[in-house]
């Protein structure tokens, strides 16, 4: 990430008077990175679903605190953004479009209308993650990615609950790492957006 330092006409011309060059500070380094990403083999792996079950997908509803792109680690009843590393995008934005994926990869009679399509369906699937986050045991110790969401299938027409679940996935990095956090969240991601699949698939008429 690049930070524009700004200055003021003042500062600039005090510098300009000096007549010589300015060290800026430089901003930490800060990593990248991503999760639930199916890999190009897999997304359609499944084919054209017999019989098939079209339904609408929400856009995801993120927990407040990990909506953006700072990775949220909680240590008991204290909560801070791990230093050093952001996702790629949004964190809901990333967690739709893995679902999606997911979706294309595994379903077996579903097909998902994502967010983004303008098909009409009988059903529509609402997904709020309400907890994804590291949980440390103590400071210091090593995480464990946790994910919980609370998934509907919603009836358009009648506004009525067809189905409803919460799930819940942990996984346990292999170290405090930045690197081991992020690999334990996309294990989480995968093992959560395979199970929503084939709930949905069970459940969707």
């Amino acid at each position: 990430m690049i930070r524009t330092l700004t200055r003021t006409v003042a500062a600039a011309a005090s510098v300009a008077a000096l007549g010589g060059c300015a060290l800026l500070s430089s901003p930490e380094p800060v990593s990248l990175h991503r999760f639930g990403a199916a890999p190009d083999s897999e997304i359609g792996a499944a084919g054209a679903p017999a019989g098939q079950v079209q339904v609408a997908m929400r856009r995801p509803e993120f927990v407040q605190a990990a909506r953006d792109d700072r990775i949220l680690g909680v240590t008991g009843t204290d909560a801070a953004y791990i230093a050093g590393a952001r996702w790629v995008a949004s964190a809901d934005v990333l967690f739709s479009d893995a679902l999606e994926d997911a979706f294309a990869a595994e379903a077996r009679r579903v097909r998902l209308i994502g967010p983004r399509e303008l098909t009409r369906a009988e059903q529509t699937l609402d997904v709020d993650v309400r907890t994804f986050e590291a949980r440390y045991p103590a400071p210091g110790a090593i995480p464990t990615a946790t994910i919980v969401a609370r998934v509907r299938l919603l009836n358009a027409q009648e506004r009525t609950v067809a189905a409803d679940r919460i799930f819940a996935v942990e996984q346990p990095a292999t170290a405090n790492r930045v690197s081991a956090i992020v690999e334990a969240f996309d294990a989480a991601t995968r093992d959560l957006n395979s199970q929503i699949v084939a709930w949905t698939d069970q459940n969707a008429r």
